[in-house]
């Protein structure tokens, strides 16, 4: 979907972060606050997302979220148009409410 010229994009993160020690849970808490601190909505426990408008904010934000990935575990960045997003076949489950509002803010956006 293309709004005034711009593309809009999702960012989808997934992470696998240990959690045996006092600190690798504070450090995949401190994550997951950041995810949801820098807009990303929860689509599973360790797979969340946002929207961005245009190539640009999806560099932005991969820079930022670049900058503060804990240094054990693994996580990985996945980015698609908007078009093949909303083209995901849910198979099990419900659209959670947050999902639904966020493809709302799409329209103001």
């Amino acid at each position: 979907m293309a709004v005034g010229g711009e593309r809009f994009m999702r960012m989808i993160v997934f992470f696998d972060l240990p959690t045996l020690s006092k600190t690798d849970r504070r450090n995949a808490s401190r994550f997951r606050s950041f995810l949801v601190k820098d807009g990303y909505t929860m689509l599973q426990l360790s797979v969340y997302s946002r929207i961005c408008k245009g190539q640009d904010d999806v560099d932005k934000h991969a820079k930022r979220l670049k900058s503060l990935i804990p240094k054990e575990g693994s996580v990985r960045l996945l980015t698609v148009t908007e078009k093949q997003y909303v083209s995901m076949e849910i198979l099990v489950g419900t659209l959670k409410k947050e999902e639904e509002i966020g493809d709302k803010q799409l329209l103001l956006l």
